[in-house]
């Protein structure tokens, strides 16, 4: 039990998560930088050139949002345009094989859920640990049954 992490816990893919926000300042700055040196360009030209930057970055930043946190009551699934909180029972299995982009969670109403949140592009070993790790968590709160959240 002792890989059962402490709650609240929130699993982000951390690597990726820090090559997008590192781009998005860098594609801010460079355009912006490039739109003031031209001379030739008008202020609505210039003004261009920094909305467009401006549309790069909020892309970059929504495929940095995608988070899961997990805490007592339940798992909050924040994907690249939506979020969705899931109780305990809901869950009926996390799954992360070989050649899945991210974790999916099977769910109690014959759905699957992808989590985006745990990812194993750049950091394929965290993303299983991670994985485990909310397994674990999945398992354990499954088995304590409806009785111990009443108190």
């Amino acid at each position: 039990m002792s890989d059962i992490p402490t709650l609240p816990v929130t699993f982000r893919p951390g690597s990726t998560r820090v090559v997008l926000l590192t781009a998005a300042v860098a594609i801010f700055v460079v355009i912006t930088a490039v739109a003031m040196l031209l001379k030739q360009l008008s202020p609505g030209e210039r003004v261009s050139f920094i909305f467009t930057a401006l549309l790069l970055d909020a892309v970059l930043l929504l495929l940095a949002r995608p988070k899961v946190v997990v805490d007592e009551d339940g798992v909050t699934v924040v994907n690249l345009t939506n979020k969705r909180r899931l109780e305990w029972a809901e869950i009926l299995q996390v799954t992360l094989r070989p050649g899945d982009p991210w974790v999916f969670l099977n769910l109690s109403d014959g759905t699957s859920l992808p989590a985006m949140g745990i990812q194993p592009g750049l950091a394929k070993q965290r993303a299983i640990a991670d994985a485990r790790a909310l397994r674990a968590l999945v398992e354990a709160r499954s088995t304590a049954g409806p009785e111990r959240h009443q108190s």
